[in-house]
C-alpha cells in the first residue's frame, strides 16, 4: 500500500480565477476521473474566493492541485492549505511564488548560472517609445499559457498598447524580453529526473493560447531531433532550474535555441504543468512508459505539506 489508502477523500482543486481557468477545468477533469480508476474518493472543487470554507467544511485528507496560473499556481492556494495542513500536490509557497514571477525567477536563473534573455521590468502606461531594440517580447510578470504575450519585430510596429496604455487587464508590471530567434524546446522534471526534450512546432508560427491548447495547434516531437550534448545541456539545464526555486513534485523548463547562433536561452519553468489532452508532461511520462493514470498516481504520492 502506498502513501494514500484507498479509502483517501482527494480533493481536485480546479478552475479558479485566472485567465488559465477554462484550461484549469480541463485539467482537473482528467485528473479527477484517473483518481476515482485509482479507487479513490474524490471530490472535485471549482475553486473561488470561499475556498478555506469549502475545505473546512469537506475535510479532504488531500488536495490535488491542477490549478494554473494566478491564484492557484503562484503561492496563495498554496500558503492557504499550508494553514490548513492539508498535504497537496506540486510545488510550495516559494517556489511557487518565485516560479510565477517570471524577473524575480530569471534572477535567481542568472545567479545560478543558466542562461536567460536580456530583459526589462516596466510599469505598464509609462513609456513612450520602444524600450528597447527590436524584436523584442512583451509579457505579463505573472501570467502563464502565453497570456497576454505580444511580439514587436520590427521597429516600425507601434509600440503595444499594453506598455503605452494604463488600462490592460494584468497587474502594474510588464516585462519586455529579448526576442530569441530559433526552435521551441521543453523538459520536464520528475521525481529529481529529467524527462526526454520535446520539441514544439506551433502550427501558425508562435506557440500561443491557441497552440497549446487547440488539436492541432502544434506539432510534438519527442524525443527532439537534435543533439545529444544539446539535449543533455537541456536536462541538466531543467533539473538546475528546479532545484534553483526549489521546486517539488512535476515541473517543466521552457527554453528557446537559435541553430545558428547555437545560443540556449531558459525561458520559464512551470510548476503546475497542464494534465489535459494534448498537455506535455503526460506525452513526456507515456515516452517513459507511465500512462496518464500512473502519472496522477506519482503526483499523488508526493504531496505533503510544508513543501
Amino acid at each position: 500500500m502506498g502513501k494514500w489508502p484507498k479509502d483517501t477523500h482527494v480533493a481536485v482543486l480546479m478552475g479558479g480565477w485566472s485567465p488559465e481557468r477554462e484550461v484549469s477545468l480541463v485539467s482537473g477533469a482528467q485528473c479527477a476521473a484517473a483518481l476515482r480508476e485509482l479507487g479513490y474518493q474524490v471530490s472535485e472543487i471549482d475553486v473561488a474566493r470561499d475556498l478555506h470554507d469549502v475545505l473546512s467544511a469537506l475535510q479532504p485528507d488531500v488536495c490535488f492541485n491542477a490549478l494554473h496560473g494566478v491564484g492557484g499556481e503562484d503561492g496563495e492556494v498554496q500558503g492557504l492549505l499550508e494553514v490548513l495542513q492539508i498535504p497537496y500536490t506540486h510545488s510550495g509557497v516559494r517556489a511557487s511564488s518565485l516560479a510565477m514571477d517570471k524577473h524575480l525567477s530569471k534572477q535567481i536563473f542568472a545567479q545560478s548560472g543558466l542562461p536567460v534573455a536580456e530583459s526589462l521590468l516596466l510599469e505598464k502606461g509609462l513609456v513612450d517609445g520602444h524600450p528597447m531594440a527590436p524584436p523584442y517580447v512583451v509579457k505579463p510578470v505573472n501570467q502563464g499559457s502565453s497570456v497576454g504575450v505580444e511580439i514587436v519585430s520590427q521597429a516600425s510596429q507601434a509600440v503595444p498598447a499594453s506598455l503605452t496604455e494604463a488600462g490592460w487587464s494584468f497587474d502594474g508590471m510588464a516585462m519586455v524580453e529579448r526576442y530569441i530567434a530559433g526552435r521551441e524546446l521543453t523538459c520536464g522534471v520528475m521525481a529529481m529526473t529529467a524527462m526526454d526534450v520535446m520539441e514544439i512546432v506551433p502550427s501558425n508560427g508562435f506557440y500561443d493560447y491557441r497552440a497549446k491548447y487547440e488539436e492541432g495547434g502544434s506539432r510534438h516531437d519527442l524525443p527532439a531531433d537534435i543533439s545529444s550534448e544539446l539535449s543533455a545541456r537541456i536536462q541538466d539545464m531543467s533539473l538546475m532550474a528546479h532545484m534553483a526555486l526549489g521546486c517539488r513534485g512535476v515541473s517543466r523548463a521552457d527554453f528557446r535555441y537559435d541553430p545558428e547562433t547555437e545560443q540556449l536561452i531558459l525561458l520559464e519553468i512551470n510548476t503546475q504543468p497542464g494534465m489535459t489532452p494534448v498537455s506535455l508532461v503526460p506525452e513526456m511520462a507515456a515516452a517513459r512508459g507511465m500512462s496518464f493514470t500512473e502519472l496522477v498516481a506519482w503526483i499523488l504520492e508526493d504531496a505533503s505539506c510544508q513543501r
